[in-house]
């Protein structure tokens, strides 16, 4: 990306390439904006991600595709890696790379609540860039995702 092995868009790459990751239990979910070259979402394809771009899922709920997400992820380890700028800006503004048309937190929240019973082995949230928001709106948000995605860890019981 931009000539550099290893920068913010390429974590996902380097992990696949390194045996970190399994492409075939890997979910993108909300991709969408200019790429960087033609071939950026075909890699991660051809490795096997489920990728689900950000028009996909406009004017519905995640529900049921958590539901083929929890299907494919099965019983194994899986990790939670949350980008905030994957909302749309109207939402979550303080980002380095906003990008229009994207979700709403209410399917945020569908996303994170639809990974109750995996397996989850930790989880994060990036992205959140506050000098980009002076409301304090993303910080919020992503705040509220973070303690989302401790709600649903193994072992964590809660009312909902």
């Amino acid at each position: 990306m931009f000539g550099a092995k290893i920068n913010h868009g390429t974590p996902f790459r380097r992990a696949v390439e390194e045996g970190c990751v399994d492409g075939k239990k890997t979910v993108q979910i909300g991709l969408r904006g200019s790429g960087y070259s033609i071939d950026d979402y075909k890699w991660g394809t051809d490795q096997g991600f489920r990728v689900v771009p950000a028009e996909n899922c406009w004017h519905k709920s995640l529900k049921p595709l958590m539901a083929e997400v929890r299907s494919m992820i099965g019983s194994g380890p899986a990790y939670i890696s949350f980008d905030i700028d994957g909302l749309d800006p109207a939402y979550a503004p303080g980002t380095g790379t906003p990008e229009i048309a994207g979700l709403t937190p209410v399917q945020a929240l569908e996303i994170i609540r639809g990974c109750r019973g995996l397996n989850i082995v930790g989880c994060d949230l990036v992205e959140v860039s506050p000098p980009f928001d002076t409301t304090g709106t993303t910080a919020l948000t992503a705040a509220n995702l973070l303690f989302e995605m401790l709600c649903i860890l193994p072992g964590v019981k809660y009312h909902q």
